[in-house]
This record gives structure tokens, sequence and C-alpha cells, in this order.
């Protein structure tokens, strides 16, 4: 009997190992809805927010300082327009599952990041990736996509690993790197970006 709920993909991805370029070549080979920028635009949009402005907390806690300002908004001597005020990561999470699970209904997706293996693990038709890549590869793809040095991009690899994984542990309390999570996890350095394309291909006809 087939399954009747639309196939989702969820990739989770550590930066550089080229989950964007994956996703979006699975969701074209399988003629599906990519999921990535949507999800920022329409939660923007939920908070009254600019895209911009919520972009940069993707996959992010928030700061001390940000959490403080956002706590004591209301005293007197600490006023802050509510404009101003960011979601919490927890009403960023909600906000965003909402969003995941509304597409997960409505049409086959790739889903980009966002937790969406967690928030889609009751899915009856999720398929749930993870792809990594050793530190020189994800080096050289960020030096490429941001134009940058290497010792700039070994920072940036090192900034987004803790803050994806203080954030997943934060509005999950699971370990955004563990493999066990997923139905398959794939080393793209050593199969290549496109030979990972093909191998997930293969992995949906073999699952039946």
């Amino acid at each position: 009997m087939e399954n009747a709920s639309p196939l989702v993909i969820t990739i989770s991805r550590q930066l550089g190992s080229g989950g964007g370029y994956i996703g979006q070549q699975l969701a074209k080979r399988l003629d599906i809805f990519y999921a990535d920028r949507e999800i920022i635009s329409l939660a923007a949009q939920h908070f009254s927010m600019l895209e911009k402005d919520l972009a940069s907390r993707d996959e992010k806690k928030l700061s001390f300082w940000q959490s403080f300002i956002r706590t004591h908004a209301a005293a007197p001597d600490a006023y802050v327009k509510p404009q101003t005020l960011p979601p919490s990561d927890h009403e960023l999470f909600k906000a965003e599952s909402g969003i995941i699970l509304r597409i997960a209904r409505e049409r086959p997706a790739v889903i980009i990041g966002r937790c969406g293996a967690h928030v889609l693990r009751s899915h009856p038709n999720c398929v749930s990736i993870f792809l990594h890549a050793d530190r020189a590869f994800r080096i050289d793809r960020v030096m490429k996509l941001y134009n940058t040095t290497e010792e700039a991009a070994g920072k940036i690899i090192d900034r987004s690993d803790k803050e994806r994984a203080l954030y997943h542990r934060a509005v999950t309390g699971q370990e955004w790197a563990d493999a066990r999570r997923h139905h398959l996890s794939l080393a793209t350095d050593k199969i290549g970006v496109d030979r990972c394309v093909e191998c997930i291909l293969s992995y949906l006809i073999l699952r039946g």
C-alpha cells in the first residue's frame, strides 16, 4: 500500500558540506518544492520583522545580551520598543516548526535545516539526511562561497558548528550532529556532492 503522505526530505548539514546544493539538486530531480529561504520569509512575516533581520538568527541561540534585553524590556529603566525585540529561541522554533509542518502536509518538499528532522520525526513519509565533511573540504567550499581567506573560513565554520549545536540542544534537547537521529548520514567529501545526490535518490528507491 502506498504512503499517502507527501514525501519530505529533511537535510541537516555542517556548513561547507554542500547541503544547500545537494538539497536544490534533489528538489530539481524529484520535481518537488525546495524550502529554505521561504521558511525565513514566512517566519519574518509572522513576527513582523524584516527577513534580513531574522535570517541572522538562522539556527542560532540569542546571545546573552539579546536575551537579557528581551527579558528586561518591560522594566521602566530598560525600555525597548516592542518591534525591536527578537523572538526567543523557543518562539522562533515554534513558528518555524509550524511552517515546516504545514509544508509537509501540503506538498512533497526538501527542507533545509531548522531542526526539520526533529519537527517531522512523526511524519510517516519523511526521510532525514545528515551531511558532513572533513574540515579541509569545508574550508575550501566556504572560502569560495564567501570569497574569504582560509583563516576566516575556519572561524566561520567553528562559529557555525557551535551555534547550531547550542540552538538544537536548546530547542530539541538533542545533539545536532548525532547521526542516529537520521535515516542516512553521508560524508560529502568522501563521496562527492553530486554522487551524494545519486546516493540519496538510490536510497529513496531502496526504501520503497
